[in-house]
């Protein structure tokens, strides 16, 4: 299998080109203050995991701003500190304000010469608007949650991206999913039947940090500690 038998990039955004566990340590930096919390970033990444990941299964045709807002609630309960309905929705809103990986504009706009790209995203759709400029290129198709009325690993969301593509003209065996996160998308891509490449961020870092626990059978047909890696993979042919 190489690179170049495929058309379709398929993308997750948060974590995999949208440094997310930055943008969401940040935003809860207040929170944290006021909770006088200890813990330090991966643990307190590990325990937003675990209450988000439980709230999209619970709830997975809220939007993702109220999602993180209901969180942001759970988690000042959690550390013994009164909710604060402001503090909940400005973590809701945080999404426009988490930061691109540094290569991800560059590498996106090199694996356009050679595909259609396409978001995958466990977000609303106002959400990914905000992070759009970020990112540097126009996307070929866009595909939320808020869309799907689910969130990843929801196997709906795959057979959602299929089906669109297919309609459009896209195979399957012409997509390959792109993502950091082997919970919410290689595990439902291997179920699905796509490709996929790992744009292992977290190398450097044990753990999953604000991703839950993959399946231990989880795998990958392509491995890259970065996007810019993977886009000089591809230009190299």
């Amino acid at each position: 299998m190489k690179l170049t038998d495929f058309d379709t990039l398929t993308f997750d955004c948060y974590g995999t080109l949208i440094d997310w566990e930055t943008g969401l340590f940040a935003a809860l930096q207040p929170l944290r203050a006021r909770a006088g919390l200890t813990l330090g970033r991966d643990g307190v990444l590990e325990v937003f995991a675990a209450h988000e990941s439980a709230q999209q299964a619970a709830t997975p045709d809220m939007r993702y701003v109220e999602l993180l807002a209901t969180v942001h609630n759970q988690l000042a309960r959690l550390w013994g500190v009164s909710p604060d309905a402001a503090e909940d929705q400005a973590f809701g809103a945080s999404v426009p304000d988490w930061p691109a990986f540094p290569d991800t504009p560059a590498a996106l706009r090199s694996l356009q010469q050679h595909y259609k790209l396409v978001i995958l995203s466990n977000v609303d759709r106002d959400s990914f608007q905000g992070s759009l400029p970020r990112l540097g290129v126009t996307f070929d198709a866009i595909y939320t949650a808020q869309d799907i009325g689910s969130y990843k690993p929801d196997p709906r969301n795959f057979r959602y991206l299929i089906e669109r593509l297919a309609a459009a003209g896209t195979p399957r065996e012409k997509i390959l999913h792109t993502a950091q996160s082997l919970f919410h998308d290689h595990a439902p891509a291997n179920a699905a039947g796509l490709a996929s490449a790992w744009i292992d961020r977290r190398h450097a870092t044990p753990g999953h940090g604000a991703t839950a626990t993959p399946p231990q059978d989880v795998r990958w047909d392509f491995r890259f500690t970065s996007l810019g890696e993977m886009a000089e993979a591809r230009q190299e042919g």
